[in-house]
């Protein structure tokens, strides 16, 4: 299957925990999951995005690019 997300979700989160200076599970425990779920969503291909979006998105003929802001 064509990847029609280009962020890669695990690199991303890992990389902004990293930034904030938390572990995955920290990260977990801030939002009631547990690491186990988190490492099961961030690695799963269209885990994040809804398929159905990524499918209606292609077909209109884009790509999904994530991009995030810091809340002030």
């Amino acid at each position: 299957s064509i990847k029609m997300v280009r962020n890669n979700i695990e690199i991303d989160v890992k990389l902004k925990c990293m930034e904030q200076g938390l572990t995955q599970a920290t990260l977990a425990e801030e939002i009631s999951t547990t690491k186990s779920y988190v490492n099961r969503v961030i690695k799963k291909p269209n885990g994040v995005v809804n398929n159905t979006f990524v499918k209606m998105m292609d077909a209109l003929g884009y790509d999904i690019e994530l991009h995030y802001v810091k809340k002030d």
